[in-house]
């Protein structure tokens, strides 16, 4: 008779055979379950293999969710995580289950490294007697994962690059590994865009308080809200002109060169293309003030920094400011989006809003310049650490004004918002991640050629709208920070020396 070793149930020997033990239970508990619910396991337990291969999937598929999370708050009830978050957590974990059985977690070290981990640190810190420690450190995980969600991008790189380097010809495996995440966002963003359109002309009712010209209805897609949806949309429309611009810089030098044009590259610059008007589309759609500026901003950062020549892009910019002006003179810009834009400014003034008649004209104005007033009220009894990060909202019953009892969950103009959470300290370490976010840009757009550049070129765009959108609203609402978390990981993928090398378009 055989002697049986411990070797003989190693796991590798045993491997195919708990296959099919696993194969067999989950058959047989197929069969006990309603056909939803065993469709969800299938589908569930797919999911969950392909993000342990590889959790680059978990990222496009947290990119895809995230967005529903507050659609979903509305038809399932409120709960502490959606399904994008899950699906978020759950690759994370994965990311760090491969270090530890590495026995090491690799850190890529970018060049926002130091900016966050300050930004990390102060918010932190704020949090020391803060009202609500539990509405903190939600915030507060917030921007943990936009860190983890940007060395992920990073870090899996690499292992993108070894898995296809002997398959990889024309498009080298770095330039691939960022066309891929490029895709992961432009498909996301495209999703909510054609949902917007949907509900702005196509679907035929909608909200009554979202009516606009009489007949149509505000786009919001799964936000439940114009204006963050609005400001989401941003995101994809102006990193998708910038890649356009890109595509046909390129497409255009060979021209010029009479080299080959190649049907890959004419067939990403018209996709890219729709994708571009698609997410402008849903943004005017929004009917949303905030976006329309800032959408109105990036595209002018595009116009200024798209030629090399810096006296060339003041030069369009100048020209674009006198088209744009000289339209809305001669009546060819439709009055009811100059109406809406400059209705805003009528009601604007600094100042207490104390005793101000309310009405419905100046409601919407009057509710934000309440908010802002108590953000100072609060800004100015905390002057160095603030309230505690995340804490405006429990901290405002203190310092509302009389006609305006209820918050809002923050004060509508995130700049202010951050000075009363955090203080003078924590706005300075903000506004020193978002200089380095900028120079950091800037200086690839000096050193990236087309079509890459234009890759550069559109998040700079980006990173301008946020800027000017935050001046009147919060845009790190509803997951839109995982979006910014990819797109900070793409950011730094251009930094790559590799991409200089590449073969191809």
């Amino acid at each position: 008779m055989k002697a049986f070793s411990l070797s003989d149930f190693s796991p590798n020997k045993w491997q195919p055979i708990w296959f099919v033990l696993a194969a067999i239970g989950v058959g047989v508990l197929l069969t006990q379950l309603p056909l939803l619910w065993g469709l969800g396991l299938v589908v569930g337990t797919a999911v969950i293999l392909l993000i342990i291969i590889q959790p680059l999937f978990g990222l496009a598929l947290a990119l895809l969710a995230a967005p529903f999370g507050a659609l979903e708050n509305v038809v399932l009830g409120p709960s502490l995580f959606d399904s994008g978050q899950l699906i978020l957590f759950f690759t994370i974990g994965v990311w760090i289950a491969r270090g530890l059985t590495r026995r090491k977690i690799y850190l890529p070290q970018t060049f926002l490294n130091v900016p966050l981990a300050v930004f990390l640190f102060v918010t932190a810190v704020s949090l020391i007697g803060a009202p609500s420690i539990i509405l903190g450190v939600k915030e507060l995980i917030k921007w943990i994962e936009i860190t983890l969600i940007m060395l992920i991008v990073v870090d899996e790189s690499y292992r993108f690059k070894e898995s296809i380097a002997h398959h990889a010809s024309r498009i080298t495996s770095s330039r691939l590994y960022v066309y891929t995440i490029l895709t992961m966002l432009l498909i996301a963003g495209t999703t909510q865009a054609s949902i917007g359109i949907w509900q702005f002309g196509l679907r035929g009712d909608g909200p009554e308080h979202f009516i606009v010209l009489g007949q149509f209805y505000r786009a919001y897609g799964t936000f439940e809200q114009p204006n963050p949806f609005a400001g989401y949309m941003n995101l994809t429309a102006l990193l998708a002109i910038g890649v356009v611009l890109g595509l046909f810089a390129l497409l255009w030098r060979r021209w010029q060169q009479h080299s080959q044009l190649h049907w890959q590259t004419i067939g990403a610059f018209l996709l890219v293309g729709l994708c571009a008007l698609l997410a402008t589309l849903a943004v005017i759609f929004s009917w949303s003030r905030g976006a329309w500026l800032s959408l109105g901003a990036g595209t002018a950062v595009i116009v200024l920094f798209w030629p090399k020549k810096s006296w060339q892009g003041v030069l369009l910019v100048s020209l674009g400011g006198v088209l744009f002006f000289g339209g809305v003179q001669a009546g060819v810009v439709p009055s009811s989006i100059t109406e809406r834009i400059t209705s805003f400014s009528q009601d604007l003034r600094f100042g207490d809003v104390r005793g101000e008649d309310i009405n419905d004209a100046n409601y919407a104005v009057l509710e934000r310049l309440a908010h802002w007033q108590a953000a100072l009220d609060m800004a100015r009894d905390n002057i160095w650490l603030g309230v505690g990060f995340g804490n405006y909202e429990p901290a405002y019953a203190e310092y509302a004004l009389l006609n305006w009892p209820y918050p809002l969950g923050h004060a509508h103009n995130y700049y202010l918002n951050t000075l009363a959470e955090i203080g003078i300290v924590g706005l300075v370490a903000y506004l020193f991640l978002w200089t380095a976010l900028f120079f950091q840009t800037i200086r690839l757009l000096q050193k990236l050629d087309w079509p890459l550049r234009g890759i550069a070129l559109g998040l700079l765009a980006v990173w301008v709208s946020l800027t000017v959108h935050h001046l009147v609203d919060k845009l790190y609402v509803n997951n839109i920070y995982i979006h910014l978390g990819v797109m900070l990981g793409l950011l730094q993928l251009l930094e790559s020396k590799s991409l200089d090398v590449e073969i191809g378009d």
